[in-house]
């Protein structure tokens, strides 16, 4: 029987549009993609975690084999509703004890629901890739981050990071400027498997995103002009359009870590795996059905 994985959207409902608008896709659809790319005998579902009619509609957790949270601009230290919603529904999926996986914003949803907490990163925004990604004693024989390398590159675009773990994590990777890249989580009934980075995205959402945010990255330094940015970019889609291009691979320091899909997308390919395998508990299944994406 085919694997029921659900993909948990956290943008709100203007962040969907928005995305939509300048890398064609909401963030959980991109991760949807993904996921269809990676395996063709997956059934797929999504919701929302920061829509109350949403998760009124989903039915009960244990449903599906897997939980994936994507990506979003959500803020989980500040005080707000989306913020509240998210951990709530964190905890409905620890709870479950259906294990989840999730990048990003689904690390830091994951660590507040859990006890832990999130800030702004210093010195500000990891843009385009996260460098020099390491592997910590714990992380170099778990499960999620086998077949990486001991350093590694990944597609990154965040300003905020988890500050403080709780005390079921672990830290399975870091940089210099990221103490958290990797963690495994394990709260209540559940076990979650989550990076900061984005391994879901595809370089030509990197180079959207780099456009999108191209006057914020000149003001943090990371540019010296918008142009920059823009040719920054333009290499980014090129190589996304042919991956096979040594030069570029070379002008922007990537390996294929990050131009090959398998290995860019192997945390989540690993995740799939141990669900297939059995490694992660897994609930008892029920009758599946994909719901209606948010």
């Amino acid at each position: 029987m085919p694997l029921c994985i659900l993909v948990v959207a956290s943008e709100t409902k203007d962040q969907r549009a928005e995305r939509r608008r300048y890398a064609d896709t909401a963030s959980h659809e991109s991760y949807i993609l993904a996921l269809e790319a990676l395996r063709d005998d997956l059934t797929i579902a999504s919701t929302s975690c920061v829509d109350g009619r949403a998760q009124m509609a989903l039915g009960d957790l244990a449903q599906f084999d897997g939980i994936i949270f994507a990506g979003s601009p959500i803020q989980m230290h500040h005080a707000n509703t989306e913020a509240r919603m998210a951990a709530d529904f964190m905890r409905r999926v620890f709870g479950s004890g259906t294990p989840s996986f999730g990048s990003c914003a689904g690390l830091q949803i994951a660590a507040v629901a859990a006890g832990g907490a999130t800030g702004p990163r210093r010195p500000g925004i990891e843009a385009a890739f996260a460098r020099n990604i390491v592997t910590t004693e714990q992380g170099r024989d778990h499960p999620m981050l086998s077949g990486r390398p001991s350093v590694w590159t990944a597609p990154a675009m965040h300003s905020s990071i988890v500050t403080a773990l709780p005390p079921s994590a672990r830290v399975l990777a870091w940089n210099a400027d990221t103490p958290v890249e990797a963690a495994e989580i394990r709260h209540e009934n559940g076990i979650f498997w989550g990076v900061q980075y984005h391994p879901e995205i595809s370089l030509a959402e990197i180079a959207a995103s780099l456009r999108r945010q191209s006057s914020d990255l000149v003001k943090e330094g990371l540019a010296v002009s918008l142009k920059d940015v823009e040719d920054h970019a333009d290499r980014l889609q090129s190589l996304s359009d042919d991956p096979a291009r040594r030069d570029l691979s070379w002008q922007l320091g990537v390996d294929d870590q990050v131009t090959d899909v398998g290995n860019r997308m192997r945390e989540i390919g690993n995740f799939l795996a141990a669900l297939d395998g059995g490694t992660l508990r897994a609930p008892t299944r029920q009758h599946r059905h994909p719901q209606p994406s948010p």
